[in-house]
């Protein structure tokens, strides 16, 4: 069983940056491939960013390629989604969730754990 806790969502200005944080419990972190989705008002939940069990493979949505940075710290149990230059359309509650056995998993159903979301709100 995983537990996961996302922090530093808020509202920040078009262009600005946000640092997202999820905390993970248990003992076996590094076992588990992470990612990040988020989901805006009236919209399906979307896929973002995944970064794999060994810290060396990360694969970006084109909606975010190059602006957003996901990493994680095997140590600390926790993985971070670095966002810059955001834009309004950015805007929506941002999700992290483990999968045990994916390869760079992009589909959320195949996600076996998930945070209880953060709001990210950027304003134009």
């Amino acid at each position: 069983q995983v537990q996961l806790v996302e922090s530093g969502g808020g509202l920040v200005q078009a262009g600005h940056s946000l640092r997202l944080s999820c905390a993970a419990s248990g003992r076996t972190f590094s076992s588990y491939e992470m990612g990040w989705f988020r989901q805006a008002p009236g919209k399906e939940r979307e896929f973002v960013a995944v970064i794999g069990r060994n810290t060396l493979s990360a694969y970006y949505a084109d909606s975010v390629k190059g602006r957003f940075t996901i990493s994680r710290d095997n140590a600390k149990n926790t993985v971070y989604l670095q966002m810059n230059s955001l834009k309004p359309e950015d805007t929506a509650v941002y999700y992290c969730a483990a999968n045990r056995w994916g390869s760079l998993e992009v589909l959320a159903h195949g996600y076996d754990y998930w945070g209880q979301g953060t709001q990210v709100t950027v304003s134009s």
